[in-house]
């Protein structure tokens, strides 16, 4: 037992002294660090920044709803979209008439008007949207109304118009008098029109309104009762309206598509309604002057 003592001894001295003798490998790798020369520390040279690419082609993201404007950078070409070129081309209105439409609002324009019900039962109509459509149809203008009194009845199902609609809706006085703008020395085209103009609470002279409900020729489409819009567009243009909710600008579309369609009948039945009359006995007054002077 002593020999092995002694003998391990011995083995750990001489670990000692090949230790000593040879340096650590993190001794070595030191020595060589602090030998090689040192090299510089890294120097960052300042650069301009390089500025954002701004691609010309997309138009920045705008939010739904926010009213933003930009300077046009081009005036826009007076071109009509291919959907109103499309409408245009279905009914008859020639290339001339559609480049036209986009210069003004001209002299005859159509109106439609939405309705909710107010009061008890809701069986009152209050005005909660209105269109207004050119003689080309295209719409100038296009608006949801704060009806004045609590609606009781949305009529969505007819409407079209809820609750939500509401958000985008302008006041009445405010609609009322941009309306009343642009009515003013035009001709207006609706269908039975005295309810749009009374849910309005506007006046226009009969001279220049044109009614597709009251029109002679096409009082056979109503069997006895005033025509309804649906079944003249149907009889007449060839084309389905107010399958679902109404939409106030495809109406006054319609109805001024009616009205182009039998202008000159409207033309024809506005002169014998108010052209002037000479008094019933004007001819026999001329007869007896006449007579007097032969005597």
């Amino acid at each position: 037992m002593a020999e092995l003592s002694s003998n391990w001894k011995k083995l750990q001295a001489q670990l000692k002294a090949e230790a000593a003798s040879k340096p650590s490998t993190k001794r070595k790798a030191e020595e060589q660090l602090q030998s090689s020369p040192r090299k510089k520390p890294f120097e960052t040279t300042k650069t301009k920044a390089s500025k954002p690419l701004i691609r010309k082609d997309k138009p920045p993201v705008r939010r739904m709803g926010g009213v933003q404007s930009s300077a046009a950078i081009e005036k826009p070409k007076q071109t009509p979209s291919p959907s109103l070129a499309i409408w245009a081309e279905d009914h008859g209105v020639s290339a001339e008439d559609l480049a036209e439409a986009g210069l003004e609002i001209g002299k005859y324009v159509a109106i439609d008007c939405e309705m909710v019900g107010v009061g008890p039962g809701g069986h009152e109509s209050a005005l909660a949207r209105i269109s207004i459509v050119d003689f080309h149809g295209r719409q100038v203008y296009d608006s949801y109304v704060k009806p004045k009194e609590r609606v009781t009845n949305w009529r969505t199902a007819v409407s079209g118009i809820s609750q939500k609609e509401m958000r985008f809706a302008r006041d009445f006085d405010e609609v009322q008098k941009e309306v009343s703008d642009i009515l003013q020395d035009r001709i207006l085209i609706g269908h039975d029109i005295k309810h749009d103009l009374d849910a309005l609470k506007l006046s226009h002279s009969l001279k220049n309104i044109r009614d597709t409900a009251k029109y002679p020729a096409f009082k056979k489409y109503g069997h006895g009762r005033k025509p309804a819009l649906k079944i003249l567009a149907k009889e007449i243009l060839g084309i389905e309206i107010q399958s679902g909710p109404h939409s106030s600008t495809e109406d006054a579309r319609a109805t001024m598509l009616l009205f182009r369609k039998h202008k000159s009948g409207f033309d024809m039945d506005h002169v014998n309604r108010f052209a002037p009359k000479q008094p019933a006995n004007a001819g026999t007054s001329r007869l007896k002057k006449k007579t007097k002077k032969k005597t």
